[in-house]
C-alpha cells in the first residue's frame, strides 16, 4: 500500500482551510421557523452506540456527507459525543467545522470517531429516571432545534432510538429518527446483514488460516488442538463466518462451535480425538456464549455482571481448553480474538466499507422525504453478481430482538456450517480496503472536535447508579 502523505492531494487540500464541510452557517437566525414550504426545517443530530466496529465511522461519515446536499432543511450538522449520554450531558460538537478530508477519512477509521456508549433509558426498571433523561434529551433537542437525529447502533441502540421517536410524537415535536444498522455480531433483524459483519469475518477467517499454518507446521506425533475465541453471546455468525478459511476438507477450522448448537462435551472430545488421529492437530473456533447441553454459557462469570444485567464471558475457549487437556491429555493453546475483530480497519471488507456508506445516506435521504421510527435496512437482490439496495423497516420490530443462524444453516452433525451459510457470507469480505497509510502505518481520521456551546444548566446530579 502506498503511503499518502502530507503532500498527497488526496489527503490534504489548498482550500480546505478556507472552505468549511457543508456551507457557512454565520448568517442563520437563532430562532428559525421549523417549518418552511411544508419542509421540516432545523439541525441535526449523530450518534453512536454500543461496540465501535471497523465501519461504524463509514456510516456517520455518510450521514454527513449526504447530509450537507440540503442545506436548505439542515441547517447545522452536530454530533453527539458518546452517545445518547453525552447528548444528556449536551456534549455535542460542530461537525460543519471538520475539513472535507477528516470526513473522508472517517470511511477507512476504526473505533467510534464521536464516542460511543451503553447507557439505556430504563422505562420498565427506572421510570423515574427514564422519565428525567427524556425530559432532559428534548431540552437539549429544544434549545439546539434539533430536528434531524441518526443513531448508529446494534439492538439496544435501535431500542433507544426507538423510544425517542414515540416520545417526539408524543409530545408533538417535530422530530424525524432515524436508525442507522451497526453490528459485527450481525444479529439485527429484519436486515440482510449489518455494516460491520463483513469486516469482521475478514479479518476473523484470514486470522485463522494464519493460525491453522502455523499451528499445522509444529504438528507432532504427541498432537495438539488450538481453540479461537471470537465474539457473539447468543448469535454464531462470526464463529460460522471463520468457515470462509476452510478452502479444503483438512483446513481448519475443523469444528465451529456456535450457540445455536449445545455442545455435547463426550460427542466434542471424540471428535477432536479422531481429527488429531488424522491430522495430528485440531483448529477449533468458539463463539464466546457457546452453551452446554443444560444451557449454560461455558464462558460465563455469575459472580460479575455486565451492564445490561448478563454474566460477564470470562472465557468459552479457556474453559474448553480445561475439558479438552484434562479429559484427553492433549497440549492445548487458545486464541482470544477480543477488540481486535472489531477494530481491524486495515484489513476491512471494502464492500463492508460501502455498504456502510450507503446506510448513512440512505438514513439522510429517509428523513428528509418525512420517515421517521424506522431503521435502515439492507436488501440483497442477489448472490452471483452479489447486488443490495437499501430499505427500511420500523424501530419497534426491530428493538431488543436478535437473530440468529438458521438450523438448515449447520450441517446436520452441528459441527460446521453448510454451504447455505458460505454463500450468504462470501461476497460480504470482498474486496480490500485501500487503507492510507504514513510512514508505514496506518493513517486514521482526526477530528477537531469544536463543541457547541452549551445554553443549559449542567444535567441534574440526581442519576440512578444503576442508569450509568
Amino acid at each position: 500500500m502506498p503511503d499518502l502523505e502530507d503532500n498527497n492531494p488526496t489527503t490534504n487540500s489548498q482550500t480546505e482551510a478556507s472552505n468549511p464541510l457543508i456551507h457557512d452557517l454565520s448568517s442563520e437566525p437563532e430562532t428559525p421557523p421549523v417549518e418552511v414550504d411544508g419542509k421540516l426545517v432545523g439541525n441535526m443530530l449523530v450518534g453512536q452506540s454500543g461496540g465501535p466496529t471497523a465501519v461504524i465511522n463509514a456510516s456517520v461519515a455518510g450521514v454527513i456527507q449526504e447530509a450537507g446536499k440540503y442545506p436548505g432543511q439542515i441547517k447545522e450538522i452536530y454530533g453527539g459525543l458518546n452517545g445518547i449520554f453525552g447528548i444528556l450531558h449536551e456534549n455535542l460538537i460542530d461537525l460543519n467545522e471538520e475539513k472535507a478530508r477528516s470526513i473522508e477519512e472517517l470511511k477507512h477509521t476504526p473505533g467510534a470517531a464521536l464516542g460511543t456508549c451503553r447507557y439505556k433509558i430504563r422505562f420498565s426498571k427506572d421510570p423515574e429516571q427514564a422519565a428525567l433523561d427524556m425530559n432532559r434529551l428534548f431540552e437539549v433537542f429544544e434549545a439546539h432545534n434539533i430536528r434531524y437525529f441518526f443513531y448508529a447502533g446494534g439492538n439496544d441502540s435501535q431500542d433507544t432510538n426507538n423510544k425517542v421517536h414515540l416520545e417526539a410524537e408524543k409530545r408533538g415535536y417535530p422530530l424525524r429518527c432515524i436508525g442507522v444498522p451497526k453490528t459485527i455480531d450481525n444479529d439485527l433483524p429484519h436486515t440482510d446483514h449489518t455494516p460491520g459483519y463483513g469486516s469482521a469475518v475478514k479479518y476473523n477467517a484470514t486470522t485463522v488460516m494464519e493460525i491453522a499454518e502455523d499451528v499445522a507446521s509444529m504438528a507432532t506425533d504427541d498432537g495438539s488442538c488450538c481453540i479461537i475465541e471470537v465474539m457473539g453471546r447468543a448469535a454464531g455468525w462470526l464463529a460460522a463466518g471463520t468457515v470462509l478459511a476452510k478452502r479444503k476438507l483438512t483446513d481448519g477450522p475443523h469444528l465451529i462451535l456456535m450457540p445455536e448448537i449445545l455442545l455435547n462435551e463426550d460427542k466434542f472430545l471424540a471428535k477432536i480425538k479422531e481429527i488429531v488421529a488424522q491430522l495430528g492437530y485440531c483448529i477449533v473456533v468458539t463463539g464466546e456464549g457457546v452453551k452446554s447441553t443444560e444451557g449454560h454459557e461455558l464462558g460465563a462469570d455469575k459472580t460479575r455482571l455486565d451492564s445490561f444485567g448478563h454474566p460477564v464471558l470470562s472465557g468459552a475457549a479457556e474453559a474448553l481448553s480445561e475439558l479438552v487437556h484434562g479429559k484427553l491429555d492433549l497440549k492445548t493453546r487458545t486464541v482470544k480474538l477480543g477488540y481486535a475483530q472489531r477494530a481491524a480497519a486495515h484489513f476491512a471488507s471494502q464492500q463492508d466499507v460501502d455498504e456502510a456508506v450507503a446506510c448513512g445516506v440512505a438514513a439522510v435521504r429517509a428523513a428528509i422525504d418525512g420517515k421517521s421510527g424506522f431503521m435502515i435496512t439492507i436488501e440483497r437482490q442477489s448472490d452471483e453478481p452479489y447486488e443490495f439496495t437499501t430499505g427500511l423497516h420500523t424501530l419497534g420490530d426491530i428493538a431488543l430482538v436478535e437473530r440468529t443462524i438458521p438450523r438448515d444453516w449447520i450441517s446436520e452433525d452441528g459441527w460446521l456450517p453448510n454451504e447455505n451459510l458460505i454463500k450468504y457470507v462470501a461476497p460480504l469480505v470482498a474486496g480490500r480496503l485501500d487503507l492510507p497509510t504514513k510512514g508505514g502505518l496506518p493513517k486514521f481520521a482526526e477530528l477537531t472536535r469544536v463543541p457547541v456551546e452549551k445554553v443549559l444548566p449542567p444535567r441534574s446530579p440526581l442519576v440512578s447508579p444503576e442508569s450509568e
